[in-house]
């Protein structure tokens, strides 16, 4: 099945090499966040085709798929990152139809999407053991193996994204998977489905499986076949995936949710940062684990730059995803509850600035204005709750240990940013920082596919992106012979 066979109406599972309907019949409406229609439809995938997906990836580990060396792997995996870019238009559409991005901002997805295949597709054959020097009459060496059947639950934001990083570096490894998608945003994960057939990849590498998360997801986070499970997602579902994983020791990689800090100095160039300040809050309309929800300023500056994040704030337009506008409608109107719900708890705050809908965006779409607040405690609930929305909280510090104090002050522990033009507090305020990235005078590093990713406390554990992924999707066997 070609790609433009997906196009808002592929909505079977893709399991074995094939495209079969639901064992139990059913299907989910897919709507459209920006005008709140229903552009199709998912199959309801429930535990009977997850046990399907699950036999077809452990066959597939036996059969064609395991036997391949790693090179080849890699050639397929690449051939893939071709076909994505080949279908870059398409993808595009999906995503910004799906998720509700602006366009340019779902394009870039699909572009992540392709390098993270093309990394994972050049790494596969690069993972190598070691020989460990030991006693007298020994050789000791070490092997990296794929875990074997890995489990894949993706969120609806960045579901290309997170399919390449999640997926990609799996499949390199030589593991099967079966990959459960949001149930709010699963076409594009249908589509790399298809993208996967294109290529060529042997039956049963990749399985696809939509449907609800208390239905599909609850049965392969417990399926007894899984030998790795990775999510992404919220904390409270991240806990349920972990303690359904555990009851068959299996190892699970967690990437949750986020309050990420920029501390902003007074020795900052603000020209640089405030790009920076603004976007990493708004970017996908803020639903995004490693947002920056959070501008840390030192208060001799706080004025300032309180004043210009405004100024770009009041500049933000809101519309649907086709006008391609700075910001598009959160995913869906439980979300938009969620942020407005967040907001009302704010009503105690100073609002320093407000984006603005376009008048002609549709009523029945799930929009939110961008909300600057300022004059905010370290301890009030917008401070410390992951909102999944476009709103930032402004909040100023005295000196470097307030601001480390502030910045660590949260359960979560994912991305931090430091703009000062000090070396030396740049270095104290990395290792100080309880972070899992750390970005000096930038945010984000453009995506850097090669950059280990994850957190630290309630953001999770475990790491996805560059070799490190690799390293998650395997485990380690020594080998010790004695040959005297």
């Amino acid at each position: 099945m070609k790609l433009d066979a997906v196009w808002f109406e592929q909505s079977n599972c893709y399991i074995d090499g094939r495209w079969c309907a639901p064992l139990g019949g059913g299907y989910l409406t897919v709507e459209n966040p920006s005008d709140g229609c229903e552009i199709g439809q998912i199959a309801r995938g429930q535990a009977a085709d997850i046990d399907q997906a699950v036999a077809a990836a452990t066959a597939a580990r036996a059969g064609e798929w395991g036997r391949l060396p790693a090179f080849e792997r890699g050639r397929l995996l690449a051939r893939m990152g071709q076909l994505v870019l080949k279908y870059q238009d398409a993808l595009t559409q999906i995503e910004a139809a799906d998720v509700g991005k602006p366009l340019t901002q779902a394009r870039n997805d699909a572009r992540a999407l392709a390098r993270y295949l093309e990394f994972y597709g050049g790494a596969a054959d690069k993972i190598t053991g070691e020989t460990i020097p030991y006693l007298d009459g020994y050789t000791v060496y070490t092997l990296r193996e794929p875990h074997g059947v890995t489990g894949h639950i993706v969120p609806w934001n960045y579901p290309m994204q997170i399919i390449g990083r999640s997926v990609g570096a799996a499949l390199a490894m030589g593991n099967a998977c079966v990959l459960k998608p949001a149930e709010e945003a699963c076409l594009t994960a249908l589509a790399i489905g298809a993208i996967a057939e294109e290529a060529g990849l042997p039956k049963g590498a990749l399985n696809v499986v939509p449907g609800l998360g208390s239905e599909a997801g609850a049965a392969l986070s417990a399926h007894p076949g899984v030998q790795h499970l990775s999510f992404t997602g919220s904390v409270p579902v991240g806990s349920l995936i972990q303690a359904a994983a555990a009851k068959n020791v299996v190892p699970v990689t967690l990437e949750l949710g986020g309050k990420s800090p920029q501390l902003v100095f007074e020795d900052a160039d603000l020209d640089a940062a405030l790009p920076f300040l603004v976007n990493a809050g708004i970017q996908n309309a803020g639903q995004t684990c490693s947002a920056s929800s959070r501008i840390l300023v030192q208060r001799s500056r706080y004025d300032e730059v309180l004043a210009r994040m405004a100024e770009r704030y009041e500049a933000l337009r809101v519309g649907p995803a086709a006008r391609d506008l700075d910001v598009g409608p959160l995913i869906s109107g439980t979300q938009k509850s969620v942020v407005e719900g967040f907001l009302a708890k704010g009503r105690d705050l100073e609002v320093a600035a407000r984006g603005q809908i376009v008048a002609d965006a549709p009523e029945a779409g799930h929009y939110v204005c961008p909300t600057l607040l300022a004059g905010v405690a370290p301890d009030h609930i917008l401070a410390q709750d992951e909102i999944f929305g476009p709103v930032q909280v402004v909040i100023a510090f005295d000196d470097e240990a307030e601001a480390i104090a502030i910045a660590n002050g949260t359960d979560f522990g994912l991305v931090a940013s430091i703009w000062s033009r000090d070396g030396a507090r740049q270095m104290r305020l990395a290792k100080d920082l309880r972070a899992g990235q750390v970005f000096i005078n930038n945010y984000g590093a453009g995506g850097g596919v090669e950059l280990p990713f994850g957190g630290v406390g309630k953001s999770g554990h475990g790491r996805e992106k560059g070799f490190e992924a690799l390293y998650g999707f395997s485990s380690l066997k020594t080998v010790a012979a004695f040959h005297g």
